[in-house]
């Protein structure tokens, strides 16, 4: 091959083997990010004398190069270099690549096309969030059962959550909108909530797990605390309702489907409803606890993952 000749290799750098042992399950979650950067749009391209990533034409009309052995970033003008800066220590992590940072920065209103927004970082920054913190309460409370972590994990991740999060670090201030965002008087709750979670997708794609894990820990720590003291008392029917009435605009109902045993040691079979959605019923000795654990069957089906309470 002559010298000097470009080599552009598609294929995402690096392994993506799973690890063995408790990290796993994590390892095989994050190894989607080499994937996520590919499918992008970003390529390696290998010179003679030092590698770039660049965005591939297709994907922008124009290119962001980074260099990968120095983590120079792209070159943005004065004042947007001025906000980035202001924008990484408010969050308190410094970007190699800038362009990352502006990617999750970007809402759809303000990109050349939606796959220049924030919209895959959000989705993989959503999986990288939840399986971290699954990992930090199975660590934190070894004392806890499923259902109780269930219910943690569902406060913490929470799109409410994110909202603040988002909102105390003022980044709002950072965004990049479209005009017609511009001229709402106050920013979505719901676009707060997906830049926060497209920043833990950038920062693991800049700096990796354990950058991400920093951020995440820094960020949600407080969090977990609060949700894990009990500041509802176990009651489940209330997180439910404070859920769905914020992602769904609904307040749930509870369906008595059955009942069985004699007057004095009734059981009750019952399930939560928000809108259309029947989640899975629980028995209870009585209705109170019945819709108590219905209620939590519930938030662990929005939560994807096993029902604590089964009824069959």
């Amino acid at each position: 091959m002559p010298r000097g000749e470009t080599i552009v290799s598609t294929v995402p750098a690096g392994p993506v083997g799973v690890l063995e042992g408790p990290r796993g399950k994590l390892t095989k979650l994050l190894s989607l990010a080499r994937f996520m950067a590919w499918q992008q749009g970003r390529r390696i391209a290998v010179t003679d004398s030092k590698s770039h990533c660049v965005r591939s034409p297709a994907a922008s009309q124009t290119v962001d190069s980074v260099n990968v052995e120095n983590g120079a970033g792209t070159d943005f003008d004065p004042h947007l270099q001025a906000e980035f800066d202001r924008c990484q220590t408010r969050i308190g992590y410094q970007f190699k690549s800038l362009a990352l940072l502006r990617s999750a920065l970007t809402h759809a209103s303000g990109a050349q096309h939606r796959l220049a927004s924030n919209e895959r970082l959000e989705f993989l920054g959503d999986a990288i969030l939840g399986a971290v913190v699954c990992e930090i309460l199975f660590r934190r409370y070894p004392e806890y059962l499923e259902g109780e972590l269930t219910k943690i994990k569902s406060v913490v991740v929470s799109r409410q959550t994110c909202a603040k999060i988002s909102d105390g670090l003022g980044l709002k201030e950072f965004l990049i909108l479209g005009k017609g965002m511009t001229t709402h008087p106050t920013i979505p709750m719901s676009l707060l909530a997906d830049v926060f979670e497209s920043l833990v997708a950038a920062i693991y794609l800049d700096g990796g797990d354990e950058a991400a894990r920093q951020f995440i820990v820094r960020h949600m720590g407080p969090e977990i605390e609060l949700a894990a003291g009990g500041d509802h008392g176990g009651n489940y029917k209330s997180v439910l309702q404070q859920l769905a009435q914020r992602e769904y605009g609904m307040t749930p109902t509870y369906q008595l489907l059955d009942e069985k045993g004699p007057d004095h040691s009734k059981c009750f079979k019952i399930a939560a409803q928000v809108g259309r959605n029947r989640y899975q019923p629980s028995w209870g000795r009585n209705k109170k606890e019945a819709e108590q654990r219905a209620a939590l069957n519930a938030l662990s089906e929005l939560s994807g993952e096993p029902v604590p309470f089964p009824s069959d």
